[in-house]
């Protein structure tokens, strides 16, 4: 059982990680788009969208070469870290930001419409500025949706493969994740191994999946 305890800790860490920077970059983001009456908005939903449907091979290969050490972006984290973005886990949180982005930015954004415009004019006429009224106002209302989005972040996150493995590898102690960990015991025709971590990954993401709908219920219950 201690084998399994270093994926374990890389997982937590990566889906900790990649909720935490998910929620902060896509609140902005996502009142923009329940706001905004530009014309570019269906073009930025559907790239804020394009990896629900594209192949994570797909995003993972590109990625691949957009965070090599001989792209600019790669080059300079090279300079600037001493190491490479791919096959480390800085770029596991880059793969896993951009693949779960959609997770974190749709439930926010429809929490956000839900709000409407009356809440927010009645505060701008007490006098509050559009970051107060955001703050005070948009914010706690659309509570539901925060939670929706850390929550399905952080549950796909655990989840991911294609991504982590073309950006990160395969690197014990490094980048080797609890679905690689799964992909590697069954190669290797492991199946209790397997059996029993894909038995965990289910169990944790059912108990979490379900106390955010009870919680939600709750809430909507309470108004």
């Amino acid at each position: 059982m201690t084998g399994f305890l270093t994926p374990v800790l890389i997982t937590l860490k990566l889906a900790a990680m990649t909720t935490v920077l998910l929620v902060i970059f896509s609140l902005p983001l996502a009142w923009w788009l329940a706001t905004t009456r530009t014309r570019l908005r269906p073009l930025v939903e559907a790239v804020v969208a394009l990896p629900l449907v594209l192949p994570p091979t797909v995003l993972g290969f590109y990625l691949l070469i957009f965070l090599s050490p001989e792209s600019p972006l790669g080059a300079a984290w090279v300079r600037l870290t001493g190491e490479t973005l791919t096959f480390s886990f800085s770029g596991l949180v880059v793969g896993s930001f951009l693949y779960s982005l959609p997770f974190a930015v749709q439930p926010l954004q429809t929490a956000f419409q839900s709000v409407g415009t009356g809440y927010m004019e009645a505060a701008a006429t007490l006098g509050a500025t559009r970051l107060d009224a955001f703050r005070s106002v948009a914010l706690p209302l659309a509570r539901r949706g925060v939670l929706t989005a850390a929550v399905l972040s952080f549950a796909h996150t655990l989840g991911e493969f294609g991504v982590v493995l073309m950006v990160g590898g395969n690197i014990p102690g490094k980048t080797r994740v609890l679905s690689i960990e799964v992909f590697s015991a069954v190669e290797t025709l492991d199946y209790a191994t397997a059996h029993l971590l894909s038995a965990g990954l289910l169990v944790f993401s059912f108990l979490v999946l379900s106390a955010v709908y009870i919680l939600n219920r709750r809430d909507g219950a309470g108004r």
